[in-house]
Order: structure tokens, then sequence, then C-alpha cells
């Protein structure tokens, strides 16, 4: 058994061979926008030094990505953990699926992996996310995994010629220990 697969997909550590996913997610501007802002279009060249740099990266500290694989072995997204708090035991992650991969579970089933290692093997207590105002399914998917909205920054974030709230979402350990969606 892989501790990092379940039913729909598996997380993995990041291999120079991804940049291209990488560099293709890059060029949907609407994903840049609901994780943080309309990126400029940038080099194949650039992209694969800096995921040769993330490849090379060791787990522990302050941020880790992981890619998403589907059943197939196709990289269908990523997580990234970061913000982590031994000390408080808390943590936050970013995440983004391909938009051709969405709508399949593949982003829960990766949250609900990163966040079991974490309270589980890692002993963290609190997990919080950042999610802008307008993304509805970011929202949905968060609340349906039994993460509570906490508290909202207005006007925080500013696309698409318009400023958007900053919400937090939380879950802790205790909520993890009742969730009908741990595995």
């Amino acid at each position: 058994m892989n501790y990092w697969q379940g039913k729909l997909v598996r997380l993995r550590g990041v291999e120079p061979a991804d940049a291209e996913a990488f560099f293709r997610w890059n060029l949907d501007s609407e994903t840049g926008r609901a994780l943080e802002f309309l990126w400029p279009p940038t080099s194949l060249a650039l992209v694969r030094k800096q995921i040769e740099e993330v490849a090379l990266e060791r787990f522990g500290g302050e941020k880790f990505t992981w890619v998403m694989e589907d059943g197939a072995g196709v990289a269908v997204g990523q997580i990234t953990v970061h913000h982590c708090n031994p000390r408080d035991g808390t943590f936050s992650y970013g995440l983004s699926v391909a938009a051709e991969h969405r709508r399949k579970g593949y982003a829960a089933e990766s949250v609900l992996l990163v966040v079991k290692y974490h309270f589980e093997e890692l002993r963290y207590q609190k997990v919080t996310v950042g999610i802008h105002g307008d993304n509805a399914a970011s929202i949905a998917l968060h609340e349906r995994l039994g993460f509570r909205r906490e508290g909202t920054l207005r006007r925080m974030l500013y696309t698409h010629g318009s400023y958007h709230d900053l919400h937090y979402y939380g879950l802790t350990r205790e909520d993890w220990d009742n969730s009908p969606h741990r595995f």
C-alpha cells in the first residue's frame, strides 16, 4: 500500500520532466487569477529551471510541492504545503488542478491525503487556507470537506478590474477526527 495514493489520485514529488506540464498549466490565465494574479507569459526555459529547483527541494521546513497524478499516471495538478509552523502546529497549502481535470475529485482527495499526513504523522493540529471570494468551486470544496470559514479580509485582491475578498477557512485536528471524509 502506498500512503500517498487514494482511489483517484497519487501524490508524488516534482520531477524535472514535469516542467512542460507546469508550463502548460501556467498558460491558463483564469487559474492564475484564482491562485494569485494574472501571470505574464514566461519562457519554458525559466519554468524548466524553476521546476528543476523544486524537484531538488527536501521535504521539511516551510514549503513542499507534490504533483497530483491520476490512475493512468497523468499529472493533473499540484498541491503545495507552506507556512508550516511546527511550534504552533499549523500549516497552509495551495492547490491547482488543470482545467480539463477539474470536478473529478482529485483536489478533494489530495487535500485529504495532505491533511491526514500532517495531522496523523507530523502532529500538526490545524490547517488554514486562504480562498479568493470569487472562487466558488474552492469554497464549496473546502466546506464539503468540513473546513469552517474563520474570517474574511475585505477587498484584499485585485484582478479582472475589481477587488475581491479573501476568505480564510480552517480545519482543526478535532474536526478531522470527527470527519466522515477521513480515511
